[in-house]
């Protein structure tokens, strides 16, 4: 495109730069992998959203009215203001939003005049309103509270976190292969494990991988052969750009040493997508011309004030929420996020077994 259009790209110069920056899924496989534990990403991971909506279709004990319902950060004012907030706090403020609207409800059965009646009526469509958006809210988080406890999730998003951030391979080889035996772990958190293990010790441990591999075979019927080493083949350590575990630049090292002597305010969401580090890198001027080479000649002077960054094969609701606490913390650089699709754990899977159906029969061919 910039050879064949490059009048496109002759923009109005200003003081102010701006930078897109295009970069692929495959450099951090971690995070479509993991459990959620913040409101707007852990309704998409466990049930779906879609354009904003959510379907409730297939759980028994929702309204019918509530069956397909709408989160949107610009019509809801609850969801604007919960929708980055870990699960306990989401939990309180969901109870509290309930206690006011009772409190509405009791107000608004109380009349003493023909004013009051005539003020309710006014007030109405904003009480409908309001009693939509509490149905809403306490259906969302009560399926994702009954999910939790079903799957054992905490258990299982305690490992995941420590194979994101942690260092320790006996512990987490101990640690998964527990989870594999546990009956109430699903066959899709079993893969997930087995596959956030690889990630962090392919070069590490090969037999106890082998054995991981083995056991996964074994206890989950739906596992389709060789889609971990799969994922090691597109994505492993020898794929990547950038430094996932923060293990290979000095800087990133001394900063996770930090982090672990401060210790983790919530082991559930302790993890940091590499995105954080990207955009650490941008504004800082450390991005290496070697992992992200320009296209063009146009030299980028000084820190862009706008930059646009793109996954290429899908992006995430964990990063979105780096990518707006950020831009919050940094008030001279604006950051926007987009992807080729909106991904939670269930579609990347589904894309990488995809992806080897294709490899497997171009290699035919």
């Amino acid at each position: 495109m910039y050879e064949q259009e490059s009048g496109l790209f002759d923009f109005r110069r200003t003081e102010n730069s701006s930078l897109l920056l295009v970069i692929d899924r495959r450099d951090d496989p971690v995070t479509p992998l993991l459990n959620q534990w913040t409101y707007q990403a852990m309704v998409h991971e466990l049930i779906g959203i879609e354009n904003n909506k959510v379907d409730l279709k297939e759980f028994a004990n929702v309204p019918k009215d509530q069956q397909e319902v709408v989160l949107s950060a610009v019509q809801d004012d609850f969801f604007r203001v919960n929708m980055f907030e870990n699960f306990g706090d989401l939990g309180m403020n969901v109870k509290r939003m309930v206690d006011d609207f009772q409190h509405l409800s009791k107000s608004s059965q109380n009349f003493q005049s023909i004013d009051d009646m005539a003020k309710f009526v006014s007030n109405y469509p904003e009480y409908r309103k309001t009693h939509g958006n509490v149905t809403k809210h306490v259906a969302l988080v009560s399926e994702m509270s009954r999910m939790v406890e079903e799957r054992k999730l905490m258990q299982v998003s305690q490992t995941e976190q420590e194979l994101a951030c942690a260092s320790g391979q006996a512990a987490a080889f101990e640690a998964v292969t527990s989870l594999l035996n546990n009956e109430s772990v699903s066959d899709i958190d079993r893969l997930r494990l087995v596959m956030l293990y690889a990630l962090r010790y392919e070069k590490e441990s090969p037999v106890q991988l082998m054995q991981l591999f083995n056991k996964l075979a074994s206890r989950s019927a739906k596992y389709k052969s060789g889609l971990v080493q799969f994922l090691l083949k597109q994505a492993g350590v020898d794929k990547r750009t950038g430094d996932l575990y923060g293990n290979r630049d000095l800087l990133n090292i001394a900063r996770n040493m930090a982090r672990g002597l401060k210790g983790v305010e919530n082991v559930y969401t302790q993890h940091q997508p590499l995105i954080f580090q990207t955009m650490e890198g941008i504004v800082k001027g450390r991005l290496r011309d070697a992992d992200y080479p320009l296209v063009g000649n146009h030299f980028q002077q000084g820190r862009p004030q706008d930059v646009v960054i793109f996954i290429v094969g899908g992006t995430t609701y964990e990063e979105a929420r780096s990518v707006a606490l950020y831009n919050a913390a940094n008030p001279g650089v604006r950051f926007f996020l987009g992807g080729s699709v909106v991904l939670n754990s269930k579609r990347f899977l589904e894309n990488l077994g995809e992806a080897q159906r294709i490899s497997k029969s171009s290699t035919l061919l």
